[in-house]
Formats: C-alpha cells, sequence, structure tokens
C-alpha cells in the first residue's frame, strides 16, 4: 500500500507557488496545466486544478472559500515560529496561533485556497506525553 495526498486548487500556478515557499516541496512531475507531483514529504503531494463551481464529491460543487472538513493536513516542523512566518508570507492565514500543549506547539492555517491545515512542533516525546502506552490497554 502506499498513501498520496490530493489537494484541489482553483488555480495551479499560484498553488505550486504557496507549497513550494511554505513547505520547500520540489515539483516531481507536472501533467499538463490539470496538475503537478510535489516531493519533499514523506508522502507525495499532488495539486489538481478543479474549477470552482465543478462537481466534487456527491452533489456538491467545488467552492474555495474556507472551509471545514474533518480531514486535514498536520505538518510537522523543526521551528514552529520559523514556519508560520514562511507559510504567512507565502500566503497562508493564522486562524489560531502558536499555543502550548504537553506533547508540543500547534498553530492552525488556512491556505490561499480555504484549505484547513496545522503546523506541529512536538517537544519532550511528543504524543507519547498522552498517550497509554500500556499494551493491556489496547
Amino acid at each position: 500500500m502506499d498513501l498520496l495526498i490530493n489537494i484541489d486548487v482553483p488555480d495551479l500556478e499560484r498553488a505550486l507557488a504557496f507549497y513550494t515557499q511554505a513547505f520547500d516541496l520540489d515539483v516531481r512531475r507536472r501533467f499538463g496545466e490539470q496538475g503537478a507531483e510535489l516531493t519533499g514529504w514523506p508522502v507525495s503531494l499532488f495539486l489538481l486544478q478543479k474549477e470552482t463551481g465543478s462537481k466534487g464529491a456527491g452533489d456538491a460543487l467545488r467552492t474555495y472559500e474556507r472551509h471545514w472538513t474533518p480531514v486535514h493536513l498536520d505538518v510537522v516542523v523543526d521551528d514552529i515560529n520559523e514556519a508560520v512566518a514562511r507559510a504567512v508570507a507565502a500566503g497562508a492565514r493564522v486562524e489560531r496561533g502558536v499555543r502550548m500543549s504537553v506533547w508540543g506547539k500547534i498553530a492552525e492555517l488556512a491556505d490561499p485556497f480555504g484549505h484547513g491545515l496545522c503546523l506541529i512542533e512536538f517537544l519532550n516525546r511528543g504524543y507519547d506525553e498522552i498517550a497509554d502506552l500500556d499494551p493491556a490497554a489496547i
């Protein structure tokens, strides 16, 4: 098995500029004017140009205003303040600034196309700080 991330965007060139600048990703290959594959994360990120108002999942029409979905990207970074600044400079919008937790720091952002994403900087033992590691509890 493998995992791929696909993100629909209304403007491929603008999306390429954002994701390469914000996250230092590289364009591996292009699919004409319809899409591109980016590398630099443990999984490939595909940007797919889909026009506003075109049919999406089910009967829903695509819209690129800020929207909520239970599926989003968590991007783990070494320095959250630097990562937030870089993402904002590339066009992201901060929705909730950096917050601390026992497992690390988190900031909630939106990309220029309405997709939510979180930046995470793990501290201490990361999620193991809050995980039940007792095998009998699993």
